[in-house]
């Protein structure tokens, strides 16, 4: 496999850099952006910078030309989600573009796509997608919450928590369980009677929500009474491995940040850098780093080959993001651990890095689980390959 990037791939990389290093290279200016409504009813991000986002293309990234996207790959869209992860930008790209719209992309009509895909890249709609209910641990079907069909009409009975970025979403997106088995997905208008949503912040000051669905009227997204369920998976693998890459920006970040920290503070009159105990504590994360990184990239090319069927698909998200959440919690330990008290401080970057690395596993789910998932099939392997 060939990991370098090309011109174009390096345009991009350059241009998402450029926007979001502007925006929140000093940390104060992510600070702000995501204080904003601090009982969880403000959207936790700048609009303004979605809105940047939007006009250089990057929330149109993996959506087809028909649908009013850039027709660009996975690969792409790591590359930006690493930018992403570099300043941990607040704005919910992973989340909604990604997640949402991908699921959107891949199981909506010609109408819907163009209506919702179309919107969401031109930074004009932002849907959110209800799928998580209280109780469940990361799996593609829904269960608690209920669809019941009358006719062409359609109603939702049930509560979706967490919901990232629910409270102000202008659609949800909601999986349910159909009534003849398998998971459907709808679409809700956040507005009507019957949704009732009670956002807060997550530990990283993003946002979610608890979405109380109660006899809601929805719109089947596609297909009517059709199972989504394998849709739904393929779209949270496809995070996921989008998600490997916002995270290793965020480690390479703190990394840096911890390392120029044992070079500059000095204890005993000479830096920390002179004891060895430290810089040996640093190289290992670098180990961990570098681990995580060749994860993310060889499942970002597994994704961007048309040959990968759905359970190479799966397999190669679920070792990416064994590997990176394992590195993940590593890292975001150490760098606080070696910035001494400044490394909880809400004014310091670490501990939001760490912070956003473990919102991330609540998320997507963390490397006991993945590491589970892939026990329960080794016995699928004649040979089996050591994962880091």
């Amino acid at each position: 496999m060939d990991f370098t990037y090309d011109e174009e791939q390096l345009a991009l990389r350059d241009a998402a850099r450029s926007l979001l290093t502007k925006s929140y290279s000093d940390f104060e200016n992510r600070r702000k952006a995501v204080g904003t409504g601090h009982d969880g009813d403000g959207p936790g991000y700048d609009p303004a910078v979605w809105g940047q986002m939007a006009e250089m293309g990057l929330l149109a990234l993996p959506f087809s030309e028909e649908d009013g996207g850039v027709g660009a790959g996975p690969v792409e869209v790591g590359i930006v989600a690493e930018e992403v992860g570099r300043v941990i930008a607040p704005e919910p790209f992973l989340t909604t573009v990604v997640l949402a719209g991908g699921l959107v992309a891949a199981v909506g009509t010609d109408e819907q796509r163009g209506e919702i895909v179309g919107g969401l890249a031109a930074g004009e709609l932002v849907p959110a997608l209800a799928h998580a209910e209280p109780g469940s641990r990361w799996q593609p079907s829904a269960r608690t919450v209920s669809a019941t069909q009358d006719g062409d009409t359609w109603t939702l009975e049930g509560v979706k928590e967490p919901v990232p970025y629910g409270a102000t979403a202008d659609l949800l997106v909601v999986s349910a369980a159909l009534p003849d088995g398998g998971t459907g997905l709808f679409t809700v208008d956040p507005s009507v009677d019957g949704v009732e949503r009670t956002g807060y912040r997550t530990p990283d000051g993003g946002r979610a929500a608890r979405v109380r669905l109660s006899g809601v009227t929805a719109t089947p997204l596609g297909e009517a009474g059709a199972d989504a369920t394998e849709a739904i998976a393929a779209s949270y693998d496809a995070t996921r491995v989008a998600a490997a890459q916002e995270a290793v920006g965020a480690m390479q970040v703190a990394l840096d940040t911890t390392s120029d920290y044992l070079k500059s503070r000095k204890q005993f009159g000479v830096p920390l850098k002179t004891f060895q105990a430290l810089t040996f504590r640093a190289a290992d994360m670098y180990v961990s780093l570098e681990l995580a990184r060749s994860l993310a990239q060889w499942a970002t090319m597994v994704l961007a080959s048309p040959s990968t069927d759905a359970a190479e698909r799966r397999t190669a998200a679920t070792r990416a993001w064994a590997q990176v959440s394992r590195a993940a919690r590593h890292i975001g330990q150490e760098a606080i651990q070696l910035h001494g008290g400044i490394g909880v401080t809400a004014e310091y970057s670490v501990g939001s890095y760490t912070a956003h690395l473990t919102t991330l596993d609540h998320l997507l789910g963390d490397s006991r689980h993945h590491l589970g998932a892939l026990a329960r099939g080794v016995a699928d392997y004649d040979v089996v390959d050591p994962i880091g």
